[in-house]
């Protein structure tokens, strides 16, 4: 068995998956309402709304994300506006994360694993 898909499920398909499409630097070709794939690899990350109400108080998930330069990602999401939770910082184990939410307020982290980890 392998994990298939992380859908986020939301009550604004278009915003949120825009917000991820400039966050990946990818783009779907699709401003679908109601179901958007952002990402088609072997896991797949899908925008939903499936008609109920979300209360975007997300608090037990988040979406990790491996990147290979965190200054220019860091730099990106700033021009995003997103809300940072956590600027850039060294772990004792080497890797760099940092957190932000998304704008339904999903926490997401980037990390990145420099040479000299």
């Amino acid at each position: 068995m392998r994990l298939g898909e992380v859908s986020l499920l939301t009550n604004d398909v278009v915003r949120l998956a825009d917000f991820y499409k400039t966050l990946l630097e990818t783009d779907n070709g699709s401003q679908d309402p109601v179901h958007q794939t952002i990402i088609a690899e072997e896991t797949m990350l899908t925008i939903y709304n499936d008609g109920s109400l979300k209360n975007n108080n997300n608090q037990n998930m988040c979406l990790a994300f491996t990147v290979d330069d965190m200054e220019k990602e860091y730099e990106k999401v700033l021009a995003m506006e997103a809300e940072i939770i956590e600027k850039p910082a060294r772990r004792p184990w080497g890797a760099i994360n940092m957190s932000f939410y998304d704008p339904d307020r999903n926490v997401i982290y980037l990390r990145c694993f420099p040479a000299d980890h």
